[in-house]
């Protein structure tokens, strides 16, 4: 049995006639050139109680798969598949299971499951669960054939967006929403984003939809030009200064260097949100030029399903558009050295299952 597979009581086929399938596992985390990920083969899961198996059309490329690889984030389980912005269709039904049906599109994020108990939950803050599961860390994810999923943590998808431009918004899409709500941008505030990858490119249309002013600081020449295209008010290097104070700062890139820069950007009352869940080290901050004048600087971590519901439903709202690269699903190793080493704008979408 493979309990990676599941978030609580998945079961894996076993013996000479089980079904296999193919899989991206995290085999020694390393840097990232060096391939820590291998192509293999596993039985196909069996679901359990209330979970359902979802057969894999797209899994989008999370920078936190690139931490997970590169072992920033050290795995939770030996040879475990990553992958958190999985688009599918429920293959099969486990006991209990009454609000998915067969043949239905879902959408699986990173928070895998919570514990329902601790008083986060109870609170509505599950992204601060004590027992939290998350997907492709400590249980099995997206870059794989089949995947088990909790049914009550699978999102049920807007058709505006086919599976290629639905799945950067898994998670790339849903932090970026909590992130901006974290930053508190006041209505038609200006906003500066520091990094513009997946996450931000999608961030920076819903500021600009509510009528913000967007800022864009980011060191790629291709992320420079999507962000013009998609209608920054300026954009500049990763430590240029804004041309105006800033309301509110989203930092997206996993830079700590970058910290004191946009806190330094603010305005007085502004707040810089740190969207990523790996950061390299800050340094240290000088109290008068970066913090006082009640600046704030907050982190973000995950994310409820209400947020991810609400995202969803403003993404559909304001026809959000994702710029995705697709690669093959036997590529899943290139498209990481290819998201490490800044070679694609917006977001990239492996295809499992044509």
């Amino acid at each position: 049995m493979d309990a990676r597979q599941g978030g609580s009581a998945g079961t894996s086929p076993v013996g000479a006639g089980a079904r296999q399938m193919r899989a991206w596992a995290v085999a020694a985390p390393g840097p990232i050139d060096g391939h820590p990920l291998r192509l293999v083969e596993r039985p196909v899961p069996t679901p359990g109680p209330r979970q359902v198996r979802v057969k894999v059309s797209v899994c989008g490329v999370c920078r936190t798969v690139l931490h997970l690889a590169e072992g920033d984030l050290p795995p939770h389980g030996e040879g475990v598949v990553p992958g958190h912005e999985v688009v599918g269709y429920v293959d099969e039904l486990g006991r209990g299971c009454t609000r998915l049906r067969l043949g239905q599109r879902v959408g699986l994020a990173w928070l895998a499951a919570s514990c329902g108990r601790c008083r986060y939950c109870a609170a509505g803050r599950e992204n601060l669960c004590l027992e939290p599961t998350f997907r492709g860390w400590d249980v099995d994810g997206g870059f794989a054939e089949y995947v088990l999923a909790d049914e009550s943590f699978a999102y049920v998808l807007p058709d505006r967006f086919d599976d290629e431009a639905a799945a950067p918004l898994l998670c790339a899409g849903i932090i970026g929403f909590r992130a901006l709500r974290r930053a508190e941008l006041p209505p038609g505030g200006r906003l500066g984003i520091y990094g513009f990858g997946g996450s931000a490119h999608l961030t920076a249309q819903v500021a600009l939809a509510d009528g913000a002013t967007v800022h864009v600081l980011t060191r790629s020449p291709e992320d420079q030009a999507l962000a013009r295209a998609l209608g920054a008010s300026s954009v500049g290097g990763s430590s240029d200064r804004p041309p105006e104070p800033l309301d509110a700062a989203i930092l997206f890139a996993p830079v700590g260097d970058l910290v004191p820069v946009a806190l330094e950007a603010l305005d007085r009352g502004g707040t810089l949100a740190v969207a990523g869940i790996h950061l390299t080290d800050i340094p240290s901050l000088d109290y008068d030029r970066h913090l006082f004048e009640e600046r704030t600087l907050r982190s973000v971590t995950a994310n409820t399903r209400t947020d991810g519901e609400e995202f969803l439903a403003t993404a559909e709202r304001i026809a959000l558009r994702p710029t995705t690269t697709r690669y093959p699903f036997e590529a899943v190793d290139e498209a990481l050295a290819d998201l490490a080493h800044d070679r694609f704008g917006g977001a990239a979408v492996v295809v499992v299952s044509p």
